[in-house]
């Protein structure tokens, strides 16, 4: 499919004046992030609470990262399907290798990843890790608060048990001639997602005309929220669970990092009241968030099926074929 540079991809500025909950300000950022949310299941967050200088300590202590020894990149391991270190050549593309980082606002399990990585310790990857990673978890809270003010519901409506993963990614780029996807298209199964790169574009977003959107000037302050799908079953389908992939078409290494929600085991995700109607009558069931993800990775081909996994487990009636 081509790429439609017509398609304005939502871009929003997150200004502290407008952060006060409550404000004129708060409820015009509340209304802007559900429509972007709603059309395009995510859009670019300029966020600079988050400052640059962590961000590009953090790139380069991903860059000392992937030169430590294989033999103890295969120590970071998680229990399936998370995984921990993937490494080229893996189901997801020749291109890749990430890590994962087990409940990154945890600084004893910031500290045990750094350990295992290099066995004398590394204090500075652990404070930027832990600082990035617990900012990136307070500004994922911020956004949700943000859904749940723009929809007239209560805290609780959206009040979950969790961790935080953050994957650190590396892309390498092709061979000249061969396949330059760095990762499949595919939707997210975590609650939501922010990604944030290095500067070399290659994440694309499918429009709703089927189109793929390059975002190619993402600000150095900014972040992509991404809707996965458990959230879209939680908004009873109003929000969008966005299918993205990313395409590698520069001659250097491409960095990425994504914070990823994971509700703890035995969490429910269940719709508000409040968001079914007689114009929005109740599309999925309740449903637990852990035995969802295990049936989506029970199956290797499920993992390229995005879209359609939601209904398949959870709808109340089939979904109509496009």
């Amino acid at each position: 499919m081509s790429v439609d540079a017509k398609i304005e991809f939502p871009v929003i500025e997150f200004r502290s004046l407008d952060l006060e909950r409550g404000t004129d300000g708060w409820h015009r950022l509340c209304n802007k992030v559900r429509e972007a949310c709603e059309t395009f299941g995510c859009f670019e967050v300029v966020y600079d609470t988050i400052s640059t200088e962590v961000r590009e300590e953090m790139f380069r202590l991903m860059k000392e990262l992937v030169e430590v020894p294989v033999e103890r990149k295969q120590k970071n391991v998680l229990p399936p399907p998370n995984y921990g270190w993937v490494g080229p050549g893996s189901h997801v593309s020749s291109l890749y290798e990430g890590f994962a980082l087990e409940d990154v606002s945890n600084y004893d399990s910031v500290k045990n990843f750094a350990q295992l990585m290099w066995p004398e310790g590394h204090p500075r990857f652990c404070d930027i890790a832990h600082t990035m990673g617990t900012q990136l978890e307070v500004l994922n809270k911020l956004i949700w608060l943000m859904l749940i003010d723009s929809y007239g519901l209560g805290d609780d409506s959206l009040k979950l048990n969790y961790i935080t993963i953050m994957r650190m990614m590396k892309y390498m780029p092709p061979p000249p001639g061969e396949n330059e996807t760095g990762f499949f298209p595919h939707t997210d199964k975590p609650v939501s997602t922010l990604i944030c790169e290095n500067q070399i574009p290659g994440l694309e977003i499918e429009a709703n005309n089927g189109q793929w959107i390059k975002l190619t000037n993402l600000s150095p302050s900014s972040f992509v929220f991404v809707v996965g799908d458990p959230l879209m079953a939680w908004s009873n389908g109003r929000l969008k669970s966005a299918k993205h992939r990313v395409m590698i078409r520069e001659d250097k290494d491409r960095f990425s990092i994504a914070a990823f929600v994971f509700p703890n085991k035995g969490t429910i995700i269940k719709t508000p009241k409040e968001l079914i109607d007689e114009q929005h009558p109740r599309v999925f069931k309740d449903f637990d968030f852990m035995e969802f993800f295990s049936f989506v990775f029970s199956d290797p081909a499920r993992t390229r099926d995005s879209g359609q996994l939601l209904y398949e487990f959870a709808a109340l009636t089939p979904p109509v074929s496009n």
